[in-house]
């Protein structure tokens, strides 16, 4: 986004709800994992959608409306960072132009992958973007206030590790 002023994205949970909000006059469109889930009657949470549904329902809100659609790509369907580029490919296969990877596991005991690790799959993703001839916005999310570790020193350092990856936004939810 380059403008004067706040850029802010409405989420969409199905086609449905992406044609009225681009009727309202929203600029862009981004999906949302949890409202996906719900909409499926599932909780909300790491591995409640497959990729393949994600992608699915992403392909549906594109084909909805005339406005650029950013995906909820939540962990990246899988743990390896060849996981995430994959997912982004595939992202970038069905017409979204952005995406975001968060760091969370889906594991309540280790909740956070390894710094190492988190950035590998930052870096992996944004390798997947940039390989495309489609430009595409990649978020990349540190998860630690929604995961119990309410530690801003990490979560900064987290950022700027994946700002140094190649990330174009950045992300903190729960803050």
């Amino acid at each position: 986004h380059e403008g004067p002023g706040a850029f802010v994205i409405a989420n969409a949970w199905d086609a449905g709800s992406a044609a009225l909000l681009e009727t309202l006059g929203f600029k862009a469109i981004a999906t949302t994992s949890a409202g996906l889930a719900f909409s499926l009657a599932r909780p909300d949470g790491s591995n409640a959608v497959t990729r393949d549904e994600a992608l699915a329902n992403a392909r549906t809100i594109v084909k909805a409306t005339s406005l650029p659609v950013s995906a909820d790509l939540e962990g990246g369907y899988g743990d390896a960072p060849k996981d995430c580029a994959t997912t982004i490919a595939a992202a970038i296969g069905v017409g979204l132009v952005g995406g975001s990877i968060e760091d969370s596991t889906g594991d309540t005991a280790a909740p956070i992958y390894e710094m190492g690790l988190a950035v590998d799959r930052v870096r992996a993703a944004v390798e997947a973007a940039r390989t495309s001839d489609v430009p595409f916005l990649l978020t990349a999310r540190s998860e630690n206030f929604l995961h119990g570790r309410p530690d801003i020193k990490d979560t900064i350092r987290r950022l700027q590790a994946f700002q140094d990856a190649g990330a174009d936004v950045l992300f903190a939810p729960g803050l």
